[in-house]
Parts: structure tokens; sequence; C-alpha cells
């Protein structure tokens, strides 16, 4: 059992060593940001009888030493990576492209103009935003590369949030679709009986011919699908409807993600 964990958890760093390798990040930088994860991890899930564990129970479960729990314990909470101000980009990019108020009549996101605060950008903020400004909301779309603003016609670039132009923002949708993809993999190894949705199709041979069609097909069919599970989703959601009736707070979604990788041995792909 340890050595097929051994093996599955290298692969899944692979990629992530690729990243921080690109970024600098030494081995023994990483190795601090682990020994945080294991003492956050066992705080949260490894309480015994529901109560929060001592440092010596999170020394036991993690091969910590006391005195190290006792530092990672005392350190700041983390910086704000900027999430609450991503999922608010995220519903007023996903509104506009949604709401039959803010689209032509072929569907498609109309030009919208910024000034007042009758505007169609400002009420389209004002209805998909929350309390963000919509001054504050232009700017940030604008410098992710989400918009372009000519003299106050804002149009929308993309088919979504898609922030080409700032890696914190590309970063801090790489930590949410990471873990929320691991989150369901974790719970499925360990909850047999009550599994999440996790489905894929590939195939490890596919021509460049057939990578390319495949590409365009799958993006445009995953698009009218998170259109209509948003539709569906969104009128039960507190943040997008206050008045929403009903119990609890739950973070609920669908991801969807392309697979693509050279087969070893094959021709090489653009």
């Amino acid at each position: 059992m340890h050595e097929s964990l051994q093996k599955a958890v290298t692969r899944v760093l692979q990629p992530l060593v690729r990243l921080l390798l690109r970024h600098g990040v030494s081995h023994a930088e990483f190795s601090n940001w682990a020994k945080q994860a294991y003492v956050d991890q066992a705080a949260t899930h490894f309480g015994i009888n529901g109560k929060t564990p001592t440092v010596s129970r999170i020394s036991i479960v993690t091969g910590i030493n006391r005195k190290e729990v006792k530092r990672i314990h005392e350190l700041p909470d983390s910086v704000d990576t900027g999430l609450s101000k991503h999922n608010r980009a995220v519903r007023v990019v996903t509104g506009w492209l949604q709401d039959a108020e803010y689209c032509d009549s072929r569907r498609r996101p109309r030009v919208l103009k910024y000034g007042d605060h009758d505007d169609s950008f400002n009420l389209l903020v004002k209805r998909y935003g929350g309390d963000v400004p919509a001054r504050a909301m232009l700017d940030e779309l604008t410098r992710v590369g989400t918009v372009s603003n000519d003299d106050g016609r804002v149009k929308l670039l993309h088919k979504g949030y898609v922030p080409h132009h700032s890696e914190s923002a590309l970063l801090d949708i790489f930590s949410v679709s990471a873990t929320d993809l691991l989150n369901t993999l974790e719970h499925n190894l360990t909850h047999t009986q009550a599994r999440h949705l996790q489905m894929s199709v590939a195939y490890d041979k596919v021509t460049t011919e057939g990578l390319q069609h495949f590409k365009a097909l799958s993006s445009e069919q995953a698009m009218g699908l998170l259109r209509t599970l948003d539709s569906e989703l969104s009128p039960y959601d507190a943040d997008a409807n206050p008045d929403v009736q009903g119990d609890g707070a739950h973070r609920v979604g669908l991801g969807v993600y392309f697979i693509h990788e050279n087969s070893r041995g094959s021709r090489s792909d653009d």
C-alpha cells in the first residue's frame, strides 16, 4: 500500500515541481511550505472526538517535532490570495455571458457602457459583483486582460474570466482548481460508498489532426455545459441571490479541464 501511495504522490508532484522550478523555488523552501500544510491539515482534520488536537497530538501525527509545530502555529495567518476578488470577477463575467439583458439577439455579450450608476456595466457589477464598486471591477478586469475599455465602452475579450495578463490571478486559479480536483480524488479514496463525480476521457496516441479537432470540440461543448450548469446553480447561491431561501452554506460546482501530453515516441506537436 505504501509503495503504491508513494508512486501515486510522486506522479502528482511532478507538474507541481515543474512549476516550482520555473519560479526558482528550492527543495528546502518547498519543504518548509509542506511542513505548514502538514501542521494545518493535522490541526483541522485529525483531532480526537471532534476536539482540536494539541501540539503533542499534531507532532505525533505529522512526525514534526513539538518545537517546530509550535513555531508554525505561531506564524501569522496567510496573506489573502485575492480569491474573493477572483470569485466576484468570475460572477460578473458569467452574468455578462448568461444574462439576456447584457447579450445581443445571438447570445453574444454586448459592449457595455461605463460611467453613471445607471449605465449598463455599472448595473452588471451591482447585480453580480456584490458590494464591489464598478470602477474597481473595471480596473481589475482590464488589468488581467479580460476586458478592454475604450472611452467608457467596455468589451469582453474572452468567453469567461481568463486573466492572461496577471500571473498572480492565474496562480489563484491554479490553486483553486488543483485543490478542488485533489479534494475530490481524496474524498473518493476514503468514501467508497458516497463518491463524488469523477470522470474523464483520454486516448494515448491521438494524431495532431485529432488533437486540434478534439480541442475545439471539447472547448465548445464544455462551455455550453458550464453555462447550463451555471444557470441552474446560481439561483441557489446566497451571494448571487441574497433573498434565496434554504439552510446551509456549501461550496458546490463542477470543473472541466483539457488533457494533453506527448506520448513517448510520438511525433512532436505544437
